[in-house]
């Protein structure tokens, strides 16, 4: 048997530029490169390897939670099917990855995370970096990813790699336990060398394969689905990964059955299709919410169930309501007491349709979620031109109302936390299915620009659109720095409230006042943060980072500066200052957010009265 001589980072560098993914017959390459950020805990050995071995490339970021951002919206444009390995060293390094590791996992889109580790030999001592634990020498701080991670090692020996590597490749390219994958990787044996088995770095092919449910479940879901009189459907983000929104749109337009979305389905079936109710939950339209009051069969596909979906379990009001869930993982197909259909959506749903030819939902049923879809438009039109006050600041609704009638059908939009969520998953009239790109598995504050540019570059024949709040700019903005240095061109609309403007009202409405959500400089005789705004300037920050930035004030500013941004060479930025306190309003669902059983203060106790009764009368367990 043939070997080869390297050291265990050229192993890794090695296998990585050499595995392969193929679905339906069409192959892709699974890593595109490596981002990091080099310290002395990874720069002598994989930052050796990367620098020797060009065919992986290298990309220089900012900040190492942003890189794993990066990599996750990489990963989810090109539907799991491609994404990038992250380094950094050990110490902060290491441990700034975490939030990216757990928004990846709570996602479920792949990145392999490359953290430098302690010494293995333990002759040198702490590293300057490293945590010394008084009971178990081998913990470091890379075990903090164990909890976020779907799969973990720690490579203490070079040929331990014989074995971990095909794991890693079986865990990222798992549609089911996809996420975040971590190798800790020991600083001396990252250098180390082993006689490897050449085999190990041919280039190696994995099938991401399209598994079938049990025959007998789906013939049982079926027979539900025929008695059926006020069906729905879920569309979450598992009909996006597995390209199954052509067949999911000609079922719902065979057989009537309305289709409600996610934040991570949405995009699943086009705004003006007359079985499409728009966003579903808490934070969805009117017409999503009352059909899912009434609905007697709910069909989950690729959804998790997650609790703004199900209105922390009050959203599916009918007494008999029964549950159908097609999903690849098993545990989100057990949810609500559903019937497990687990497998692909795509195939799930072929097999689904050959079972019921010839099953339409009433005409009286359809013709009602046709009137339904034709309110909503309606309504978002009125939202939007009600929002178009021209006195500054702007109302939020009117931003997002310019920006959904100035992009073009193919663009994306890119958002993650705050108000805009929740509006856009309401209001935004999706185009096509990649076109709405918001992050709220993790709602991760500071996601937008870095997730921005891994959209990007999955899409560089696009344009990327990020609506971004003052609060996640101020968070995390550095990587407007690589997305200029990488020529990969970003339009950011910052959104500039002074405050955080969703947990604000959140805030107000459970009888806190808005406490501690205002950008405020802190009242010499109150001692309390309601003195005059910060005098922080986002625009020249932007501008001192490389972007070119145009400042809007109202709506016809605002779509003239849209248009300059379309038109630059490089990232640019949209400023638009917007009203704080002004909301789009909710449409009847409820959402469990618990108040304090007891206080001195009088607007808490009428709230916690509301909480207890609304938890009693709405919430329910579905078994």
């Amino acid at each position: 048997m043939k070997n080869i001589k390297l050291t265990t980072a050229q192993a890794i560098i090695q296998y990585l530029d050499q595995q392969y993914v193929q679905r339906d017959g069409k192959v892709h390459k699974f890593f595109t490169g490596c981002f990091g950020i080099f310290g002395h805990g990874n720069v002598a050995g994989i930052g050796q390897a990367l620098h020797q071995y060009e065919k992986l490339p290298y990309y220089q970021t900012r900040n190492e939670q942003a890189m794993v951002h990066t990599a996750t919206a990489y990963a989810k444009v090109n539907k799991r099917l491609s994404t990038f390995a992250c380094t950094t060293s050990i110490g902060p390094g290491a441990t700034n990855m975490l939030t990216g590791a757990a928004t990846a996992t709570i996602n479920r889109l792949p990145v392999l995370l490359l953290p430098g580790d302690y010494f293995s030999s333990r002759c040198a001592g702490t590293l300057l970096q490293q945590v010394e634990h008084p009971l178990s020498p081998d913990i470091s701080v890379n075990d903090c990813f164990k909890p976020v991670s779907k799969y973990w090692d720690r490579i203490n020996r070079p040929e331990q790699l014989i074995q971990s590597l095909p794991q890693v490749m079986r865990t990222l390219t798992s549609p089911a336990d996809t996420g975040a994958v971590t190798l800790s990787l020991p600083h001396d044996v990252q250098a180390e060398a082993f006689d490897f088995p050449a085999h190990l770095f041919e280039s190696k092919l994995w099938h991401i394969a399209r598994n079938r449910p049990d025959m007998e479940l789906l013939k049982k879901a079926a027979d539900i689905i025929q008695k059926a009189k006020k069906p729905v459907i879920i569309a979450g983000g598992g009909v996006l990964y597995s390209e199954a929104e052509d067949i999911l749109n000609k079922f719902a337009k065979k057989t009537g059955i309305p289709v409600g979305e996610t934040y991570a389905g949405k995009g699943s079936v086009n705004y003006d299709k007359p079985y499409a109710l728009g966003g579903l939950g808490a934070t969805g339209t009117k017409g999503a919410i009352e059909i899912a009051n009434e609905a007697d069969v709910v069909i989950g596909i690729g959804t998790r169930y997650g609790d703004f979906i199900t209105g922390s379990l009050s959203i599916f009001k009918n007494p008999k309501v029964q549950f159908i869930n097609i999903n690849v993982c098993n545990m989100d197909a057990f949810k609500l007491g559903g019937l497990p259909l687990k497998g692909d959506a795509k195939v799930t749903l072929q097999e689904l349709s050959k079972l019921l030819r010839g099953y339409e939902v009433s005409k009286s049923y359809r013709n009602k979620i046709a009137r339904l879809n034709t309110a909503w438009e309606k309504e978002v039109q009125r939202i939007y031109k009600e929002a178009n006050d021209e006195k500054p600041p702007i109302h939020q609704g009117a931003v997002l109302g310019v920006l959904n009638d100035f992009m073009d059908a193919n663009d994306i939009v890119v958002c993650a936390a705050g108000s805009m969520p929740g509006d856009l998953h309401k209001l935004w009239r999706t185009k096509n299915p990649l076109g709405f790109h918001v992050e709220y598995g993790n709602s991760c504050m500071g996601y937008e620009i870095a997730g921005g540019l891994g959209a990007k570059m999955g899409a560089p024949d696009k344009e990327v659109y990020i609506l971004c709040g003052d609060g996640s700019y101020l968070m995390l903005n550095n990587e407007i720095v690589t997305s200029i240095q990488e020529g990969y061109k970003l339009i950011i609309v910052l959104s500039n409230n002074n405050g955080f403007a969703s947990i604000g009202s959140l805030s107000e409405s459970i009888g806190n006042k808005r406490f501690g959500t205002k950008y405020r400089f802190r009242e010499e005789k109150s001692r309390q943060l309601n003195g005059d705004i910060l005098p922080v300037d986002i625009a020249k920050n932007a501008e001192s980072l490389g972007a070119h930035v145009f400042k809007a004030t109202d709506k016809t500013s605002l779509i003239e500066a849209l248009k300059k941004a379309k038109n630059t060479d490089r990232t640019t930025m949209v400023y638009i200052e917007t009203e704080l306190e002004r909301t789009i309003p909710g449409y009847n669902a409820w959402w469990e957010v618990p108040i304090a059983a007891t206080s001195t203060q009088k607007a808490v106790q009428k709230k916690r009265k509301e909480y207890e009764k609304s938890k009693k009368a709405e919430q329910r367990y579905y078994l």
